[in-house]
């Protein structure tokens, strides 16, 4: 479900499903016998899409898409174009070019039905202060069908949510658990999370994971768009990268991590067989001392420990990057 601001309620947009003069609403994702959504279009295709902001800022030509059972990675530093992105494809704002479609479905024409099927984490949550989460449950249920108290109950407990105290009482991570059982709990076709972990323990942060790999597993697509690059790595498939609001790569996080630079430190008790080291793919040279080297190796460490399998090593020390060095590299890298 995508819960409503009051904002967003006084402004006049209806939770509901509205029915298009001339168009079929859809219902949702056929089903095969085990339950996963039979592909058919993609949960989220974007064709050349450009929404720019007098002030600057927005994206340009932006084409992506994203495709079913997949955890999706949207990477960029604040300003880059996130948000505007999302918000494009829940249709809080239109683009000036391009096409934004869900379900195959037109993101402007078809957004009641489309609303239908996504659960929405928005970076900037507001909630009604008055209302205790159970209430504000109840309330998004009545607006737009919901499960039943069971369900809210055991998501509650997952999260370790006071269903009971009042929103204003709330801390900013447990604030986060609303917005997030709200978004996860009717388990919808196409998740979008904004800033997913704000506030949230690692505890939590880990249960978090665990239901978004499992909502991946099971057909449905999550879209996750963050400034942690690490946050993201931990559950995506695939990232892009945007910079000033152009998409600047799409890579899976696994050919990122293998291109990843290792420091290497090598000694031995002959120096002999170290010449060989350098011929090596990937493996550069980076100092000489007395009895051994100081090597950077970019990908697989497998050809230099092969190597030096034939060698009296002495001490191997070696130190791999961060995932957050990793993804900050290579963005700088592409985004030149």
């Amino acid at each position: 479900m995508i819960p409503a601001s009051p904002a967003t309620e006084a402004a006049g947009s209806s939770p509901g499903v509205a029915v298009t003069p001339g168009r079929a609403v859809d219902a949702g994702p056929r089903r095969a016998p085990g339950g996963l959504p039979v592909r058919g279009e993609a949960p989220i295709a974007l064709a050349g899409v450009t929404k720019l902001y007098r002030g600057g800022g927005g994206v340009r030509e932006l084409t992506l898409e994203v495709g079913w059972g997949e955890v999706f990675g949207f990477l960029g530093p604040n300003g880059a174009g996130k948000t505007t992105t999302i918000r494009l494809l829940l249709d809080l704002i239109r683009p000036q070019r391009g096409a934004v479609r869900l379900f195959g479905l037109d993101a402007r024409r078809d957004a009641a039905a489309i609303h239908r099927r996504l659960g929405y984490l928005p970076g900037d949550l507001a909630l009604y202060e008055r209302l205790s989460a159970r209430e504000t449950f109840a309330h998004f249920a009545r607006l737009r069908g919901g499960p039943d108290e069971a369900t809210v109950e055991r998501w509650a407990s997952e999260f370790d949510l006071d269903l009971d105290r009042p929103v204003r009482a709330l801390s900013r991570g447990n604030r986060q658990k609303v917005g997030l059982v709200a978004a996860l709990m009717n388990e919808p076709d196409l998740l979008v999370l904004d800033e997913l972990t704000i506030g949230l323990d690692p505890l939590v942060q880990r249960t978090v994971h665990r239901r978004l790999r499992e909502a991946a597993a099971s057909g449905r697509t999550v879209f996750l768009s963050s400034h942690v690059l690490s946050e993201v790595a931990e559950v995506a498939d695939r990232v892009g990268l945007i910079k000033d609001g152009r998409l600047v790569a799409i890579e899976r996080v696994a050919e990122i991590r293998a291109r990843a630079v290792h420091a290497v430190e090598v000694r031995v008790g002959a120096t002999a067989g170290l010449a060989g080291l350098a011929g090596l793919e990937g493996v550069t040279v980076r100092e000489r001392v007395d009895d051994g080297l100081r090597l950077e190796v970019v990908g697989s460490l497998q050809p230099l420990l092969a190597a030096l399998a034939g060698l009296d090593v002495v001490d191997l020390s070696v130190h791999e990057p961060s995932l957050e060095d990793v993804f900050l590299s290579y963005y700088d890298g592409v985004a030149r």
